[in-house]
């Protein structure tokens, strides 16, 4: 029996928690390889050796070493250690699934990422002020312009490709609910869909997917305690 792959990860990242919740739902056997990003482990030497573009996730399988989260996924499903509902193995429903994953780089992530940098990354390490009310509200457009094409365009079934759970999914949840850090609340009137959507994916994914939002839930609310 081949040995576990090492997992290096960090749940306040968005693919990383999304990778977690896809590895825990396959049942896939893997060593947990904690990288604390607000200690900033990821530059230390140690990890470059691990991935060298020093971000998280990251695989180790034995010698190889990989990156990328999507790599990660493909890389496990032709090995056989990927759940095959969350990332399908015929060309048609697997086409589908990437179809996703490579739209939403520039439209969910990156609106949801802006949000995230600017409004609580920057200001929370010191790498800058929190941005005034007129930018915070151009930064909330991007993000809401984005959750109209999500309801005009992917969800016209219960998830973002179907009728069932699949990593697109969970990586376009995990965009969203990260801005749970920046006091961010999805307008339900506003966008039905996108919270029906929320919801179904977070029961399909449960226990995990509550269980990968804890710490982000703690520093929410150190956050908006302060």
């Amino acid at each position: 029996m081949s040995k576990a792959i090492k997992f290096y990860y960090d749940l306040l990242s968005q693919p990383s928690r999304a990778l977690w919740i896809g590895l825990k739902l396959s049942k896939t056997p893997f060593e947990d390889c904690p990288v604390a990003l607000r200690k900033r482990e990821q530059l230390t030497e140690e990890y470059r050796n691990i991935n060298r573009f020093q971000k998280v996730p990251a695989i180790v399988d034995g010698d190889f070493h990989l990156a990328e989260t999507i790599a990660i996924i493909r890389y496990l499903a032709d090995k056989g250690q990927f759940c095959e509902k969350l990332y399908p193995k015929s060309a048609e429903e697997r086409a589908r699934v990437d179809e996703y994953l490579e739209w939403q780089h520039l439209n969910v992530r990156l609106g949801c990422s802006l949000f995230f940098r600017d409004v609580w990354l920057f200001p929370a390490n010191g790498v800058a002020p929190k941005p005034k009310p007129e930018r915070i509200q151009r930064l909330i457009k991007g993000v809401e312009d984005n959750m109209k094409l999500l309801e005009t365009l992917w969800l016209e079934k219960d998830f973002l490709v179907g009728q069932n759970l699949t990593v697109a999914d969970l990586f376009g949840a995990s965009e969203i609910n990260q801005l749970k850090l920046c006091q961010y609340s999805l307008d339900e009137k506003k966008f039905p869909k996108v919270a029906k959507w929320l919801e179904n994916v977070r029961e399909a994914a449960n226990p995990y997917h509550d269980e990968s939002l804890v710490f982000v839930e703690k520093k929410s609310k150190q956050t908006f305690n302060k």
